[in-house]
C-alpha cells in the first residue's frame, strides 16, 4: 500500500538525516491523516494519490511564486519537494495518448461542444489520475471544436 511506503520511506529519511526529504515526506503524511480523517475511513491507494496530487499542485503554484519572487532558495526546496512527491505518482500519460482517448470518447458518445462537461467527466474518469486536468481540458477543447 502507497502509505505504507511514504511511512517506511520517511522512517529510512530520519535515520538517513536527509532533512528535505523528511519534511516532505512527513507533509506528505500529514495531508493523507487530514484526508483520512475527513472521510472517516482509511484511504485506498486511488485516494491516497489524489492527495498526493493535491500535494504536488500546491507545491508547484509555491514554487512559481518563490521563483516570480526572485527566491531562489525557497524556490530550491519546493523544486526538491515537487520530485520527491513525483516519485510517488504513476506515470502520467503523454499528450498524443490523452489525445487518443479524448477522440475515442468522443466518437462513441457523438459529443459536441454543448457536451463538454459530459465527455470531461468521462475522459477524467477513464484516465483516472493519469493525467492533468488542465492539459486534458485543453484538449478536449480542440477536438470539441
Amino acid at each position: 500500500m502507497l502509505t505504507e511506503k511514504i511511512k517506511a520511506d520517511l522512517e529510512a529519511a530520519m535515520k538517513a538525516q536527509d532533512r528535505d526529504r523528511t519534511s516532505c515526506l512527513r507533509m506528505a503524511i500529514s495531508a493523507i491523516k487530514y484526508r483520512q480523517v475527513a472521510m472517516n475511513q482509511d484511504l485506498d491507494d486511488q485516494e491516497v494519490v489524489k492527495v498526493l496530487r493535491t500535494q504536488v499542485k500546491q507545491v508547484t503554484e509555491s514554487l512559481e511564486s518563490y521563483t516570480k519572487g526572485n527566491r531562489s532558495d525557497l524556490a530550491l526546496i519546493e523544486q526538491k519537494n515537487l520530485e520527491i512527491l513525483k516519485s510517488y505518482l504513476p506515470q502520467e500519460l503523454d499528450e498524443e495518448a490523452i489525445r487518443t482517448i479524448v477522440k475515442e470518447i468522443i466518437a462513441e458518445t457523438g459529443s459536441t461542444k454543448k457536451d463538454f462537461g459530459k465527455v470531461m467527466k468521462l475522459v477524467m474518469t477513464r484516465l483516472a489520475g493519469q493525467a492533468d486536468g488542465k492539459i486534458v481540458n485543453g484538449i478536449v477543447n480542440s477536438q470539441l471544436q
